[in-house]
């Protein structure tokens, strides 16, 4: 979220930031609702300080024995009075209507993401990596699954409807396997601490972390102002929500593996089949609370601890720049991690890191002293898939398939699978 006192100061940085993504100019509309703003608080101020000498004035009416000056005064105030509770009002709305034009508003990206409309100007910034050599036409993980007879959409559809799914067996087994794999690597070796967190969270949290109220048709609303998670971002970042930390608790890095819940309101007649595009998932998540000079190297180390899942996966995989008509709304710069998908034949997304800047910190009035002891400063944020445990069950199973339908259980996840070292038709 925006100070509209930056965007004043800062009009052709935030005019030029909506350019590069696409957008018309704002600012002069924005400045409009200001401006209401600082008129309604000026009207208002006004009239109470009318208020306040007049009553002081009546004090003194009293005291001279002017009843005539004493009752003209009284009726000033009661009028006054009556006034404030509509410029009360007045003032309460144009807060509110700068506030929500605010709050819609995306994130300025950084000047060194690409200028782009949509995926297709993303920019390749390195590959890992080699795609596996089969002699054989390789299958899509939902013939894969379906085959071995572990995968079940259609008795998942009946119970729940489109997008989901019911794994049994082995399958199942790896997809809680890969969780583990992650979190421990993330919490044992790349320092992140584990957290468990609520599922359901209240409106004040997807504000925080700008899920509303953009993408509200997005969300899964659980009544009485509740929200099921679509990613442990949301909790993991609120636990900054109106703090003051000290900057010596900086960087802040905390990873979760949750059930992640999306209505995928824009995503009609898109993945339809199998696990790519669902509206439950399993996802490990990464989020660094740092200070303003560390945000770029921390994006920078996130990615690499979510890329190597996949190395230790064995899977190949290419790291793209997201192009600024690409970027998420609260981002400033975003690596996407795209892993290979033989029976697709592309690249398909598995994770997604970006930096924030304080754009979620201005929602979530997250703060912290730095050592100078100057007065507090907003933190940057930061999150990341560590990595998308679906979309990894996905490229396990194409990139380790055999031509008999088998599948070879990834070295790293065998201690996880009990010894396990190839799946085969229940």
């Amino acid at each position: 979220m925006y100070d509209i006192r930056w965007i004043r100061e800062n009009e052709a940085v935030f005019e030029e930031g909506r350019k590069r993504r696409g957008l018309a100019p704002l600012a002069a509309s924005l400045f409009a609702l200001d401006d209401a703003r600082r008129a309604a608080i000026g009207k208002l101020q006004a009239a109470q300080e009318r208020r306040n000498a007049a009553s002081k004035e009546i004090g003194q009416a009293m005291k001279d024995k002017d009843q005539a000056r004493a009752d003209a005064l009284k009726a000033e105030v009661a009028a006054l009075k009556d006034q404030m509770t509509g410029w009360e009002e007045e003032e309460r709305a144009a807060v509110r209507a700068l506030e929500e034009a605010l709050l819609k508003e995306p994130n300025t990206p950084l000047a060194d993401v690409p200028v782009g409309a949509d995926e297709h100007d993303n920019v390749e910034a390195r590959v890992v990596g080699e795609k596996p050599k089969m002699d054989f036409a390789p299958k899509e993980h939902f013939e894969i699954g379906e085959g071995l007879g572990l995968m079940d959409f259609e008795a998942a559809g009946k119970m729940s409807g489109a997008r989901f799914v019911i794994l049994k067996g082995p399958l199942a087994r790896m997809e809680r396997a890969l969780m583990q794999f992650m979190l421990d690597l993330h919490a044992d070796e790349h320092g992140y601490v584990e957290v468990d967190p609520p599922l359901l969270v209240r409106d004040d949290a997807m504000y925080g972390t700008a899920q509303l109220p953009k993408f509200r048709e997005d969300q899964f609303a659980a009544g009485e102002g509740f929200w099921l998670i679509p990613t442990a971002e949301v909790p993991l970042t609120n636990l900054a929500r109106e703090a003051i930390l000290d900057e010596k608790q900086l960087p802040m890095r905390l990873t979760a593996g949750t059930a992640c819940f999306r209505a995928e309101a824009g995503a009609a007649g898109r993945d339809t089949r199998g696990m790519i595009r669902q509206h439950q998932f399993q996802k490990v998540e990464l989020v660094s609370i740092t200070t303003p000079e560390q945000s770029g190297a921390e994006h920078e180390r996130m990615t690499a601890c979510a890329e190597e899942v996949l190395k230790r996966l064995g899977l190949h995989y290419r790291v793209v720049t997201l192009c600024t008509g690409d970027m998420g709304f609260a981002s400033q710069k975003t690596y996407d991690i795209e892993v290979w998908l033989p029976g697709q034949g592309k690249f398909r997304e598995i994770s997604s890191c970006s930096v924030c800047g304080d754009f979620q910190a201005r929602r979530m009035n997250a703060r912290y002293r730095p050592v100078d002891g100057k007065g507090p400063r907003f933190v940057h944020t930061l999150n990341g898939s560590g990595v998308a445990v679906g979309r990894a069950l996905v490229a396990v199973l194409e990139n380790y398939q055999q031509a008999d339908g088998s599948v070879v259980v990834p070295t790293a996840l065998r201690k996880y699978m009990g010894g396990l070292e190839i799946i085969r038709a229940a």
